[in-house]
């Protein structure tokens, strides 16, 4: 049966960024909004409800784990962590506001969290290093990645994964450096173990790997569009993936076996249940469940709502690639069947240009949403629902989704550039240099005329790459050689924010539209 819709978990007033479902009855989710929450049912046939939430902090929450019952906690803990770089550890029989454990030690954003049956925990950290602790006290630093470690997995008592923005594995023994994993091109970004291989990575390269213990790669997984984010595995052995293109997928014996598209902007988190749902954590601050279990299925007006929800959103061209909209074939296209689970048709319906992706489970094409920037379309762009004359893409570090600082040319670009950082708790000192990039790339720009030589023509969106970037890739100055458009990033000489407020620099994913290394 194909997974469809379970259930939806609301309580998060923004980005979820981390899922863990350890039993059918427990799931434990992180949230840019500074809490964690806890949701538990009764029984398996029961719904799902908020048990408790968590404060930590002041500061977001980007990593959640799960340390199973003990005789001091019968059940079980609740470990977070965040921007504050704090570790907080809750025990799940009597969650109160002060944690029962804080673990110190890291100094910068606390990214990544796994635990092993016997309650070792071990964290990662844009500090470059990851951290092994044992009956709450440090254990072992791992030191040897060279940029933010974005991944932790626990192998075994005293075998460690971890995977960073320098796009490599490594494979720890207690503290020893053993083995390391190389070729993925781009930061490495989830880790999940696979029964009898050895274990999986997702990257942002958009793709999957099913590596061997002894470093060879057994098969690569490609399908997501965009960046990876999370991984898990389901009892079965299926891997479940999710990401930027903002689909959960399925692989089945080294093939997508089904997409589940969502309605939101990112897919920050997957998780699986001893049962074989699907558990993701999203953008739109959603907890989804997702099960192949036609009794745990949503009823038929939540499943048709979502569908319309997915139907309705809004696809800015960037994602599905230029296209024009004159050359596109009409809806009489979707008679045709398509070829592989997740392949993406666009048509033409009336003055719209419609998204449609082809479903192996019922065999037809669904709806996934508008692409709001077709040329030819005459629209401006759209961003949180409101329109503007630019979106730009911003990106404050290597390796991450870019952020959204939409412009309209009526605005004041201080007022612009401060209010865009100001959203993202970014430095004020980077003020100037966002100003630089609005004034560049609407230079002679006023309510009437149209972009300029940087904006790209069929998005009105611009990219801004300094010199010395664009000329190592051969293009002209500031431009995307392949698409004509520009991306703007932080100078290399930008000052680093503070130590406390560190972490303000968030990576392109925590942002509700995405970010950096925001993981």
């Amino acid at each position: 049966m194909p997974y469809k819709l379970s259930a939806t978990l609301s309580a998060h007033t923004a980005d979820v960024r981390a899922v863990v479902s350890p039993t059918d009855n427990l799931i434990l989710s992180a949230s840019r909004d500074t809490t964690a929450v806890t949701w538990t049912r009764p029984s398996a046939g029961s719904p799902f409800a908020q048990q408790a939430v968590l404060r930590p902090g002041s500061r977001y929450i980007n990593a959640i784990a799960y340390v199973p019952p003990s005789q001091d906690a019968p059940e079980g803990y609740v470990v977070t962590g965040g921007q504050d770089a704090i570790i907080n550890i809750y025990s799940l029989a009597s969650v109160r506001d002060e944690p029962n454990f804080s673990l110190l030690g890291h100094t910068q954003n606390v990214c990544a969290l796994d635990a092993t049956p016997a309650g070792t925990i071990i964290s990662g950290s844009w500090d470059q290093t990851a951290r092994v602790w044992k009956n709450f006290e440090l254990a072992w630093e791992l030191t040897g990645h060279t940029q933010s470690v974005w991944t932790v997995l626990a192998v075994g008592t005293d075998t460690f994964l971890t995977g960073a923005a320098d796009n490599t594995i490594k494979l720890w023994h207690q503290h020893k450096n053993v083995k390391n994993f190389t070729g993925h091109t781009q930061a490495v970004r989830g880790l999940a173990l696979i029964p009898d291989i050895g274990f999986a990575s997702c990257s942002n390269d958009s793709e999957i790997r099913v590596w061997t213990f002894e470093g060879d790669v057994v098969y690569t997984l490609s399908g997501h569009t965009s960046f990876v984010y999370s991984l898990s595995v389901l009892p079965n052995g299926d891997i479940v993936s999710g990401g930027e293109d903002r689909t959960v997928r399925v692989w089945r014996d080294g093939e997508c076996a089904q997409v589940i598209t969502h309605p939101a902007i990112s897919v920050w988190s997957v998780s699986t249940m001893p049962n074989g749902d699907i558990v993701s954590g999203c953008s739109d601050g959603k907890v989804r469940i997702f099960s192949a279990v036609e009794d745990r299925w949503a009823s038929v007006e939540e499943l048709k709502a979502y569908d319309d929800l997915v139907a309705a959103t809004a696809l800015p061209v960037q994602q599905v690639g230029d296209v024009n909209k004159s050359d596109l074939p009409g809806l009489e296209a979707l008679s045709q069947p398509g070829k592989k689970a997740g392949e993406v048709k666009m048509v033409r319906n009336g003055s719209l240009v419609e998204a449609h992706q082809w479903d192996t489970t019922t065999l037809s094409w669904q709806k996934i949403g508008d692409v709001v920037d077709a040329v030819g379309s005459g629209r401006k762009q759209l961003y949180q629902g409101k329109e503007y004359d630019y979106v730009f893409d911003v990106d404050v570090e290597e390796g991450a989704p870019p952020l959204k600082l939409p412009y309209n040319v009526t605005d004041n670009p201080y007022s612009a550039a401060q209010r865009f950082l100001q959203n993202h708790e970014l430095p004020l000192t980077y003020l100037d240099e966002v100003v630089k990039f609005i004034e560049k790339n609407t230079a002679g720009v006023n309510i009437s005329s149209g972009p300029t030589q940087y904006v790209d023509p069929f998005t009105g969106a611009s990219r801004y790459q300094p010199t010395q970037h664009a000329a190592a890739a051969g293009g002209q100055e500031y431009a995307d050689p392949f698409t004509g458009a520009s991306r703007y990033r932080a100078p290399q000489s930008a000052p680093a924010p503070a130590p406390a407020p560190a972490t303000a620099l968030q990576p392109a994913n925590d942002i509700g539209t995405d970010v950096h290394e925001g993981r």
